[in-house]
């Protein structure tokens, strides 16, 4: 499904980084960040330009590839893997950030993900989220057709456990990020620390 959405020359979610990363992403120390399902690389190739070592991870190798072309065009070098979240390992202690940014997963999937994230980080690591809330069917303007696969703050707070929230919040905001995410969507937001 995602190589075929990525099959065009035009990105699908544009090359500007997600709004919400950009505005926050100081936040996270200098070092290694993983970007979970990152696509055609908007976050990753943004993260690389800011100084840090990044490895972006997708089920789409077409999306990836488009990354890896992003980042020569901005000058910067990002390490990416096709991965299946459902058997990638997250490592122990490896990352200083993990960012997900609209990555809507089946809800055992992302609770199995979530629950490894706080071991994953090293001991000032920093999770950034944003995804959507199932407020967002009301919108129309991207992410999935479902209510499951979208999160809330409180079902955040219950799965990232080993985590210490600094920011999580439900709220509207226009999103302008390519034709994929083009309009007032509901989202939550979430920046948390290891525990």
């Amino acid at each position: 499904m995602w190589d075929q959405k990525y099959a065009t020359d035009d990105y699908v979610y544009g090359t500007e980084p997600n709004d919400f990363l950009r505005q926050q992403a100081q936040l996270i120390p200098q070092g290694k960040v993983l970007c979970l399902a990152d696509g055609e690389g908007r976050n990753s190739v943004y993260l690389a330009s800011l100084g840090y070592d990044v490895t972006a991870v997708d089920s789409s190798a077409v999306g990836l590839e488009k990354a890896q072309k992003l980042a020569a065009a901005k000058g910067v070098t990002i390490t990416t893997e096709v991965v299946d979240l459902a058997d990638y390992d997250l490592g122990e202690a490896k990352w200083q950030g993990i960012v997900s940014i609209f990555c809507h997963l089946p809800p055992p999937l992302r609770k199995k993900v979530h629950a490894n994230i706080a071991n994953a980080l090293a001991a000032d690591g920093v999770l950034m989220l944003e995804a959507y809330t199932p407020a967002q069917l009301q919108h129309g303007t991207g992410g999935p057709p479902v209510a499951a696969m979208m999160m809330q703050a409180e079902e955040l707070q219950q799965e990232l456990t080993g985590m210490q929230a600094q920011t999580c919040e439900e709220l509207e905001r226009e999103i302008v990020e390519g034709i994929g995410h083009k309009g007032t969507g509901a989202v939550v937001q979430y920046i948390g620390n290891k525990a």
